[in-house]
């Protein structure tokens, strides 16, 4: 997958600059390598070397598309 956008929502727009600062930039490489049970938080991704836990809150903001 790679990340296609970052779309925050209106009540949390410093995640914005976090999330890109982070490595979620447009055409960036993203494996999703495990999910938190139950319910399956937080999400622990992997955006270029870096791995990170994410919430979905956070996760869902991230808009990503499958490669071709």
């Amino acid at each position: 997958m790679r990340v296609v956008a970052v779309q925050v929502p209106d009540a949390q727009p410093q995640w914005q600059l976090w999330l890109e600062e982070i490595g979620f930039v447009p055409g960036e490489p993203v494996t999703v390598l495990a999910r938190g049970v139950p319910g399956g938080d937080p999400l622990v991704v992997r955006i270029g070397a870096s791995t990170f836990a994410l919430r979905r809150a956070e996760a869902a903001c991230v808009l990503v598309q499958d490669y071709p």
